[in-house]
């Protein structure tokens, strides 16, 4: 496993984490402790050093399993999760230092650990990052201890240029074959600042995968049958935006395109060739797909002819829906 470092924070991490929405559970089910636990194990034993949870993933035991593994391996993970979605409502009034610090003491006692490595505000509100005080509070907590760097997760690139004015280490964006927009601006501002760049949704919801057809279903509960509007939430979090019929059109130019029906490693080797990567955080609900995620770090370097390939199938089929939104 490759390792890149983590922007100001000086950490070396691996170039591929493991993200834990689905630890233990497929959308919608739910949560397998025991099956998480094996997932977390295969990320050890496959070399990953990179963990990315949050406090609302599976409520809380996604923290209380990377917590167990952590105990277990104390000086091997590098640890990134997230709060303020949990507010109720979630607006942009509740994103206040002291709620966040509630947030975080919760996900210290559930990591059971002294000081968090990353924290990263939750999507919030785009508002929230003209709050000046909220930003003031989070580095009063890291001189405190707290924590030992702060970011923001983000939906728009917009609201991760904003943050930049902020003495934020890290930035999390979806970034994949479906969403290239953060290469414009975002990347160039990240590097050029020294900030670390974790990319999320790296799959589109596993329409990268290449395993989905036209009669693929999903269960009630997996917001792949219930927010491809946005009903729930933003819609860019559900197969990255991309309407999933035209999806499956561009996927299947991407499989000819790489010669292959599994798209999944070259999906992630493809935002590897991202030098403002620090890493990809794939998820994982059972532990093949562990070393699954891991092959794409073991691929050669994708050529020019297919990295001109993809931004071409991008550009005329799903630009026009996508780029401007996000």
């Amino acid at each position: 496993m490759q390792e890149r470092t983590f922007g100001r924070t000086g950490r070396r991490i691996s170039e591929i984490g493991l993200g834990t929405w689905q630890l233990g559970t497929v959308w919608g089910q739910p949560f397998d402790h025991a099956e998480a636990m094996r997932i977390l194990e295969s990320a050890y034993e496959n070399g990953i050093t990179l963990i990315d949870t949050a406090d609302i993933y599976n409520n809380g035991n996604s923290e209380k399993a990377v917590g167990e593994i952590l105990k277990k391996y104390p000086d091997h993970f590098y640890v990134v999760t997230k709060c303020g979605r949990g507010l109720n409502p979630h607006t942009a009034e509740g994103y206040t230092s002291e709620n966040m610090e509630r947030f975080i003491t919760a996900s210290l006692r559930r990591l059971g650990v002294e000081r968090l490595d990353m924290v990263l505000l939750h999507c919030p509100p785009t508002s929230v990052y003209q709050k000046d005080e909220l930003f003031t509070g989070m580095d009063r907590m890291k001189e405190r201890g707290l924590i030992a760097d702060y970011g923001v997760s983000i939906e728009k690139v917009s609201e991760g240029l904003a943050a930049m004015d902020y003495n934020i280490s890290a930035i999390e964006v979806i970034f994949n074959m479906f969403r290239l927009k953060p290469v414009e601006e975002l990347f160039p501002a990240a590097k050029k600042n020294n900030i670390g760049i974790l990319t999320r949704v790296p799959l589109a919801s596993g329409l990268l995968t290449g395993r989905y057809n036209k009669d693929t279903t999903f269960g009630p509960q997996d917001h792949r049958t219930y927010n491809r509007d946005g009903s729930a939430f933003d819609k860019g979090e559900t197969f990255s935006g991309v309407d999933f019929d035209l999806g499956l059109q561009a996927v299947a130019e991407l499989k000819a395109l790489f010669g292959t029906e599994d798209l999944i490693p070259y999906a992630l080797r493809w935002i590897l060739m991202h030098d403002a990567v620090s890493a990809v955080i794939p998820g994982a609900s059972k532990t093949a797909q562990v070393a699954s995620n891991v092959r794409a770090a073991q691929l050669p370097a994708l050529t020019q002819a297919q990295m001109d390939g993809v931004k071409a199938i991008y550009d005329r089929l799903i630009r026009p829906s996508v780029h401007q939104n996000w």
